[in-house]
């Protein structure tokens, strides 16, 4: 297996930072922030998760259940847990990343408060107000801040990321991420500022192991889009790739419609799939600076990596990722 990652990376083993695995592509909310999903509705049944997750545990250091979907409302949501806290590679636990809307948190709090494997859960906080304009957003809030504060009692090595990433100029949206900067500060004692400057920093903490996190919108890439630039870098296949709830892998989460399908995890091994000639070719454009995809052509979110990107072509040292 060694010689294998090692044919497919070009060097030693290669372990990703993230594997996204979609256990549903179905939500329960419907946000501006996140386009519909095209293709059929789909849930990863548990027993199918247990067979992705032995494949691409030994090559990454967390798996994210996320890519599109609500995770929480997966019916097999606790034995898909438990599968998180039964997986090991070589004694080393699988650690789970977990990005929800948590408008279910009171109801699957027992189930998470007792998942050994949980590293990191983000609250999308934003997705509320999006959806539930006329209710008042401070019952939500509280909710989060109770399980957060349970959760800091049972694994207090857990982190939970609040997430704004509604950022705008108008004054609707200024207003409620004021109330709810106000709301964590009075919760965890904290003194985080409204004024928010996403291009220095994207997160802030409000107590030990518990932050606030921040970004303005973005576009997910879609074919319909006009070329932005046929030049630029991506993290895609370097640090990450994701998984879709039918087993298709893809070398980004924006790939939410599997577009740039590489192969099936139900079917074949991931040292396969990786050193097939299309992903050897994206991930060899991405070294040199250069988008072999139409869809990566059409992405704007890959201009964040623009300065990295430049850095490929002059020969300089830049890294962009977030600790």
């Amino acid at each position: 297996m060694g010689s294998l990652r090692a044919v497919c990376y070009g060097y030693g083993v290669k372990r990703f930072k993230k594997i996204y695995i979609e256990i549903s592509n179905i939500c329960n909310l419907q946000c501006s922030f996140c386009p519909e999903v095209e293709r059929g509705k789909k849930l990863m049944s548990a027993q199918n998760f247990a067979h992705i997750l032995k494949k691409v545990a030994p090559f990454t250091e967390q798996i994210t259940l996320h890519l599109m979907g609500e995770p929480l409302a997966h019916p097999e949501f606790e034995k898909i847990l438990e599968i998180c806290d039964e997986e090991n590679h070589q004694g080393e636990a699988v650690k789970i990343n977990l990005t929800t809307n948590a408008v279910l948190i009171k109801r699957k709090q027992e189930v998470l408060l007792k998942c050994k494997s949980l590293h990191q859960i983000n609250f999308s906080v934003h997705s509320f107000k999006d959806n539930f304009p006329q209710k008042e957003i401070a019952p939500y809030l509280e909710s989060l801040i109770d399980f957060s504060k349970a959760l800091k009692l049972v694994q207090p090595e857990t982190y939970v990321n609040f997430r704004l990433w509604n950022l705008r100029d108008d004054l609707a949206h200024k207003e409620i991420n004021q109330m709810i900067i106000h709301e964590l500060n009075q919760a965890f004692s904290s003194e985080i500022s409204d004024k928010i400057d996403v291009a220095f920093k994207k997160s802030k903490k409000l107590t030990e192991k518990i932050y606030l996190n921040f970004d303005s919108q973005f576009r997910w890439p879609d074919p319909k889009d006009p070329v932005r630039s046929c030049t630029g870098t991506c993290y895609g296949l370097e640090t990450q790739l994701a998984i879709h709830a039918d087993g298709t892998v893809v070398p980004c989460c924006l790939d939410k419609e599997a577009r740039l399908e590489l192969g099936n995890l139900l079917e074949q091994d991931l040292v396969d799939i990786l050193q097939s000639p299309r992903a050897q070719k994206m991930r060899f454009g991405f070294s040199e600076g250069n988008l072999v995809e139409d869809l990566c052509q059409k992405c704007t979110f890959i201009k964040r990596f623009d300065r990295k990107a430049q850095s490929l072509k002059t020969g300089d040292s830049i890294d962009l990722r977030s600790p």
